[in-house]
């Protein structure tokens, strides 16, 4: 039965596993110091039957979920010490010393290797540093490798067919809109990445904001006492050459842990974009290809001061800066629908500048205890500075000569400053024999939008234009509590939880002409439920229910009334009273053996928002984000992790979703749209001996919606890629090369408003990659640790 449904899922599958009680603990060695790394397996009592296994964190930590009623042992075992065994007794936390052996052991080469995607009780986790394909990737191009997420031609991350993504770094929310966003996650090499978590239902300990989860993006971090550290470099070369390298240091004693990355990289893509507009009896074929140059640097530092066994004291430090160049040779043929000839041809050379700067400071303090009490106190401030101008020449011809008809050149210059602060803190403790949890959040963006507008006289001199220059103001404060509880009772361990959250805005138009001005304000209390209950079948097999309701902000900038000219024929424009969107989901999961997850789950979202393309003043296509009535979505995803020989192993999954949009607007304008997607990740691994190791992945998306209004065709990619370990393991060569057949590019269709649209494009999919590692100093460093900082949730809304 079992290798029946290996074949069958050999390319399939996504999950989640049902929640259940937790046993945790901290193992040190006699000197009082954690180990990483370590294998911790439970154990049936009984018979010694090993029911699971975990490894210890970078801090020596280790934390077993289980459904199991019976007397129960953990077992913690490491090359040179000797094995402990040690009675589970429930609602404590467990602290475990082990020696080092007296045995003298003869030479033993020993292999450990994370598999490259994990199914966690609360998470997906794609471990990026074991991946031969990541290397050479940013962060950017991860996610599209990531199982069941797609990332559209806006550059908008869809998971499991909902947008509404929330994008954490190291546990960080991104402030960042989906073009600033993604300009931030290009910058981001793989290197820079240990991992990439998926969490689809989040509780409510984790902020409301994201119907369709979220996406946390783990920077890599050195691991025991003493220094070690690592170099990197990379090059690839698609259409055009880019190339990355960076640097990591770690030291750690008994008092203090430093820490230190740093990594740059220089780009050259190549991207093209074809819009074929019917608008109005006139069509506009517009054929455009943009090269993007992008070069820049990130750094990452900090410090970790252990007070006592008991408490520690942390700062830490981000930086990203980049530079980037942009330019786009756009040509549109006009033409009367239906006829044969062109009456004219709109040519469009575009160039724009743009540097980014982005800091962010963290404060954290953590106490913990052998009782389970914890508690965390962040504080953080972050800023983030955009600065982009841009000029774009628009010629008109005659049809089918040189014949110039009209110039018109317009220029902007548009700098943005975000400004974040945050105060967050966290405790749990056992109780009433369960886990309790609560804690509070407050939070503020500020944002101040400065849009000017110039017009070219003839002698090509900028010539501000008021009607089209404006200021937009947004500040936003959000303050939250909460509270969780999970308990198991024989079989039965459920977990429910309720979120408060506080929203107090204020958005302020500012224009030359003050008829123009507005000023918007809301003030909304909202609460978020959660609940979770799951019964243990038998030893190895679960099944659970979940639900929750959460809530999806519009981004900043799609508050901004203003009208702003992208180029000749199109513009955007904000929507002030554009409301947020609510999810109620429900899921119902099933685990087999540990191994293959089937999850059957529906969510229903309410004002739905959405991009809409209209027209405006007969020839103009005009952009602006509106709610839609609802979207509803019903899905089947089943996971499954297995090996066909000993150097084989594979994940699989499969992902099928119905979803459905229904909206309706003035002048009679609806949109009904529906579509039943595929979605087949799979990823495998093959040991090849002398220290080779060779990776196939891929993925297929069947035809589906993007953003409730285009309706795409099917995209697939296939991946490979082989890597050597040499000099005692302490460097490797990876060489991989992405969409082996180049089957990225996309097409898709929009009708709405007397706007017909068929949009295709392609961007530097197919790439060949080399990448480079050498690792120094001692490998047994102990990592920094991860923690979570209380600008998470807000990262992912500027634009």
């Amino acid at each position: 039965m079992l290798m029946r449904l290996r074949i069958l899922f050999l390319f399939l599958s996504i999950s989640l596993v049902s929640k259940g009680q937790t046993i945790s603990g901290l193992v040190t060695d006699a000197g009082e110091k954690p180990l990483a790394n370590v294998t911790v397996s439970l154990l049936k009592a009984k018979d010694s039957l090993l029911l699971k296994t975990a490894i210890t964190n970078a801090e020596g930590r280790f934390s077993i979920g289980h459904n199991y009623t019976a007397a129960l042992l953990v077992q913690v075992s490491a090359v040179g010490f000797d094995p402990v065994l040690k009675l589970v007794e429930p609602g404590k936390m467990i602290r475990i010393v082990i020696e080092k052996s007296t045995k003298q052991l003869k030479e033993v080469v020993v292999t450990a290797r994370k598999p490259l995607v994990e199914v966690r009780p609360d998470k997906l986790v794609f471990n990026v540093e074991g991946s031969i394909n990541a290397a050479g990737s940013n962060a950017l191009e991860l996610l599209q490798k990531s199982p069941g997420v797609i990332v559209d031609k806006d550059d908008n991350i869809i998971l499991s067919g909902k947008n509404g993504v929330r994008v954490y770094v190291d546990g960080k929310p991104s402030p960042l809109g989906p073009a600033d966003l993604a300009a931030y996650l290009r910058s981001m090499n793989s290197n820079d990445i240990e991992a990439i978590e998926i969490i689809t239902n989040p509780s409510a300990k984790y902020d409301a904001e994201g119907n369709a989860g979220i996406i946390n993006i783990r920077l890599k971090r050195n691991k025991n006492f003493g220094w070690n550290g690592s170099v990197s470099g990379g090059y690839g070369i698609g259409i055009y050459s880019k190339y990355n390298g960076g640097l990591s240091l770690n030291y750690r004693n008994k008092r203090i842990n430093f820490y230190s990355n740093y990594s740059t990289y220089n780009s050259k893509n190549e991207s093209q974009l074809n819009l074929y507009r019917i608008q109005n009896d006139t069509t506009y074929d517009q054929r455009s290809t943009s090269i993007y140059y992008s070069k820049g640097h990130n750094l990452k530092t900090g410090l970790d001061i252990f007070l006592n066994k008991k408490n520690v004291l942390g700062i830490m430090f981000n930086a990203n800066f980049s530079d980037n160049d942009w330019s786009g040779n756009s040509r549109t043929p006009i033409a009367a629908e239906g006829a044969r000839d062109m009456e004219r041809v709109l040519t469009a050379l575009g160039k724009s500048t743009s540097n980014r700067n982005n800091i962010t400071g963290n404060i954290n303090y953590k106490f913990a205890d052998t009782s389970g009490r914890e508690l965390n106190i962040d504080a953080d401030y972050g800023m983030y500075r955009l600065r982009n101008n841009g000029v774009t020449p628009n010629v008109y011809t005659k049809a089918n000569t040189s014949q110039v008809e009209s110039i018109y050149t317009f220029s902007t210059n548009t700098p943005t400053n975000i400004d974040l602060i945050s105060l967050k803190a966290d405790y749990e403790q056992n109780f009433a024999k369960g886990k309790l949890s609560t804690g509070f959040k407050s939070s503020q963006v500020r944002t101040d939008n400065d849009f000017s507008f110039f017009n070219h006289d003839i002698n090509d001199n900028p010539v501000f234009d008021n009607q089209r220059s404006n200021r937009f103001l947004y500040t936003e404060w959000i303050n939250a509590v909460y509270g969780q509880y999970k308990r198991q009772i024989k079989k039965i361990n459920y977990q429910v939880g309720i979120r408060f959250e506080q929203t107090n805005s204020k958005g302020d138009l500012r224009s030359e002409q003050a008829i123009d001005n507005k000023i918007v304000k809301r003030s909304y209390l909202d609460f978020f439920p959660s609940a979770g209950i799951s019964y243990q079948l038998n030893q190895t097999s679960s099944i659970g229910f979940s639900y929750s309701r959460r809530i999806d902000r519009p981004r900043y900038q799609d508050l901004n009334p203003f009208e702003n000219k992208i180029d000749e024929l199109s513009y955007q424009k904000g929507n002030p009273f554009l409301r947020p969107q609510y999810t109620h989901s429900v899921e119902l999961r099933h685990t087999y053996k540990y191994t293959l997850t089937t999850t059957l789950s529906y969510s229903d979202v309410r004002d739905y928002f959405a991009q809409i393309s209209d027209t405006i003043e007969g020839k103009r296509n005009f952009l602006m984000q509106r709610n839609l009535a609802n979207q509803k979505i019903i899905s089947l995803n089943i996971s499954y992790p297995f090996s066909i020989t000993k150097w084989w192993s594979v994940y699989a999954n499969l992902n099928v979703y119905h979803t459905r949009y229904n909206a309706s607007f003035e002048q009679g304008k609806t949109i009904r749209l529906n579509a039943t997607v595929a979605s087949i990740y799979q990823q495998q691994t093959f040991q090849l001996g002398k220290k080779w190791t060779a990776e196939l992945s891929g993925f297929f998306n069947s035809p589906s919606i993007w953003g409730g209004t285009y309706q795409t065709r099917s995209i697939w990619s296939l991946d490979a890629g082989l890597q050597k370990r040499f000099w005692k393991d302490n460097a490797s060569i990876k060489l991989s090369v992405s969409d082996l057949f180049f089957k990225m590019p996309w097409r898709g269709t929009s009708e709405f408003g007397g706007l017909y649209i068929i949009a295709s494009g392609r961007w530097e999919s197919r790439q060949l990659k080399m990448n480079f590692t050498y690792r120094f100093g001692n490998k047994q460093v102990k990592s920094a640790r991860n923690r979570n900082t209380g600008l998470d949730d807000l990262k992912g809304r500027v634009d």
